[in-house]
């Protein structure tokens, strides 16, 4: 009799990636938090508002093979970050524990996992109701971030308005451009998603406010 050893093999490199998922949050976290204590503001920006984030999470859920490890490694990924970031601050900063750090982790666990969930189904459907989701996960940057100030300027620029965090602002716009481009996998869906931006960034905008009475 032949004992088949790919299940234990895939099951093995499920676990392999899912440890470097992990290991890429920590350093995320970390990196993020030096970022903070720069100095430099678009440093900051960086790791302070969503869009490097979602863009992170967004991409694992595309390019896993299953949803559950979409999720899985999403989740991992996220609450090692949270987990560097926040010790980062207390152990090397001296700032102390912050009572956010189980909020996150329970974020991690439940609205990250669900949001790379959703990313794997919506990169792999066509139509409409994928393309929604594509275009809420493409909003979130464009609600939580710096890009309405960028856009003021853009198009108001004789007022004399400077937008405060510009780098922020076309950071936002890039990611949202690319997830918009790189999830649809077929250019209706695409087409679709670009055309529910709009619509989706004031739902996404309604969302983040939401998260935020969570979170502080």
């Amino acid at each position: 009799m032949t004992i088949d050893s790919r299940p234990r093999a895939r099951v093995r490199g499920d676990g392999r990636l899912l440890v470097v998922s992990g290991a890429l949050g920590l350093l995320a976290g970390a990196a993020a938090k030096a970022a903070d204590e720069s100095g430099w503001r678009w440093a900051a920006d960086l790791g302070s508002y969503p869009a490097a984030w979602v863009l992170a999470v967004a991409l694992v859920g595309r390019y896993a093979p299953t949803v559950g490890t979409a999720a899985g490694r999403s989740a991992a990924f996220f609450a090692a970050m949270t987990v560097a970031y926040y010790a980062w601050a207390a152990w090397a900063l001296g700032f102390g524990w912050s009572p956010l750090l189980p909020v996150w982790l329970v974020l991690s666990a439940t609205v990250v996992a669900a949001f790379a969930a959703t990313t794997w189904w919506a990169g792999r459907k066509t139509g409409p109701l994928p393309a929604a989701a594509i275009a809420l996960a493409a909003a979130v940057p464009l609600a939580g971030g710096e890009f309405a100030g960028l856009w003021s300027w853009i198009v108001d620029a004789p007022s004399g308005f400077v937008p405060v965090h510009p780098v922020q602002g076309v950071v936002d716009a890039a990611v949202a451009l690319a997830l918009l481009v790189v999830l649809p996998c077929t250019p209706r869906t695409r087409l679709w998603a670009v055309l529910l931006v709009v619509p989706a960034t004031a739902v996404a905008g309604r969302l983040l406010d939401a998260l935020r009475t969570v979170t502080g």
